[in-house]
């Protein structure tokens, strides 16, 4: 794969899965958008990998507001001249019972898993299909495939995460754009960190290939998907998650 003289947002993309999905860009010759609410932590990663290679800038933004969005990209259009991928990662977490969930839970978890991703994509879309070539990547879940107790939030959103993606791809594919989605297990972050031993046991038992997932299998995928090698790909769920969903 080679994104040399390509241009990637990357939202969420200087912690977790997002670095390691801006890191493997970088590593394959991309310059690197990366985007996020601490914007010391977007530009300390920026700094640093610009010094190895392709220019990186970071930008700080809240996904879940929307006139933030559009000024990122603008930024970014401004900075880099246009956009080729972007990889709508930015995501967080309320996890509740269903029926003690608050409607400040509910939204927060939406506002930013999914009504940012949308208010991203629709950003980034434009430039895109005025330029018939692009490629957006939608970091989804697994679980909203299969559910998951305490994350009526979160797997709402991702499984809408899901629609948006097919929707938008079938809008695009005439001009060229594509829009794939990856959908992670369970993979080793600072949440699944936290997991006692007794956890980490019962969730192992449920994935046929015995282990727990690392941001780099994301990013192996999520490259994958944003690159030529997938050029015949479009509207996709790509579940990456040791058999979990099979």
């Amino acid at each position: 794969m080679n994104f040399k003289d390509k241009v990637i947002i990357v939202t969420g993309g200087a912690r977790g899965i997002g670095k390691a999905i801006s890191e493997r860009f970088h590593q394959h010759g991309a310059s690197v958008a990366i985007v996020g609410r601490n914007a010391e932590a977007t530009k300390g990663l920026a700094s640093e990998l610009s010094s190895r290679g392709a220019k990186c800038v970071g930008y700080g933004c809240d996904v879940a507001k929307g006139a933030e969005i559009d000024a990122t990209v603008e930024a970014v259009i401004k900075d880099f001249g246009k956009v080729d991928v972007l990889v709508n990662n930015a995501g967080v977490t309320q996890d509740g019972l269903l029926v003690r969930m608050t409607d400040e839970a509910w939204e927060a978890v939406l506002n930013t898993n999914l009504t940012g991703a949308f208010k991203m994509l629709r950003a980034v879309a434009r430039p895109m299909l005025k330029a018939r070539s692009g490629s957006i990547v939608n970091i989804a879940s697994v679980v909203a495939l299969i559910g998951n107790p305490g994350q009526a939030n979160y797997c709402s959103a991702k499984a809408g995460l899901l629609g948006l993606t097919k929707s938008a791809a079938r809008e695009f594919a005439p001009r060229g754009v594509r829009v794939n989605a990856v959908a992670p297990g369970l993979v080793e972050t600072d949440m699944t960190a936290k997991l006692n031993d007794d956890q980490k046991k019962a969730l192992m038992g449920t994935i046929p290939l015995g282990r727990i997932g690392t941001p780099a299998d994301i990013a192996a995928a999520t490259t994958f998907l944003a690159s030529d090698e997938a050029s015949y790909m479009t509207g996709q769920v790509l579940s990456v998650c040791g058999g979990m969903a099979m």
